[in-house]
C-alpha cells in the first residue's frame, strides 16, 4: 500500500473527527482501476463513524407512543 494513500486516509480520519464524529471502522482499498490503462493505483476509503446528538427531553414526556421505551 502507498504512503501517500495512508497519509490521506489519516487526513480524511482528522477531518472526520474534527467535525465532532467519532470512528467506528475504517477500510482502505487499494487497486489497479481496470477502467484506465494508466498504471497508477487507485484507492477506497469507507469510514463509518457515530455522533450521538443530544434529544430534547420535553418532547419525550410528551410522546404518547406505546411503542417507545423510556
Amino acid at each position: 500500500m502507498d504512503d501517500d494513500m495512508l497519509a490521506d486516509q489519516h487526513r480524511l480520519v482528522e477531518l472526520v473527527e474534527a467535525e465532532g464524529w467519532e470512528v467506528t471502522d475504517l477500510e482502505l482499498s487499494a487497486y489497479d482501476s481496470p477502467w484506465s490503462d494508466e498504471d497508477e493505483p487507485e484507492a477506497t476509503v469507507t469510514i463509518t463513524a457515530r455522533k450521538p446528538y443530544e434529544s430534547d427531553d420535553d418532547a419525550d414526556e410528551d410522546d404518547e407512543n406505546p411503542f417507545r421505551l423510556k
